[in-house]
């Protein structure tokens, strides 16, 4: 009786899950600096003149 599927196995499931836990924290710290980077950018940008009649005109 041979275990050498049952060790392959579970080196693999081992190997993956390492790798997540060592690549899904870089993936959302990533994904929050783009967006932290994004909302400066919006916020920084001007919004143009702004012509006080304007908003009354139809």
């Amino acid at each position: 009786m041979s275990y050498l599927p049952y060790v392959i196995g579970a080196y693999a499931v081992f190997v993956l899950v390492f790798l997540w836990d060592f690549l899904a924290p870089r993936l959302q710290v990533r994904r929050e600096l783009r967006a932290a980077r994004l909302r400066a950018r919006r916020e920084r940008k001007p919004a143009g003149p702004v012509d006080p009649a304007a908003e009354l005109t139809r």
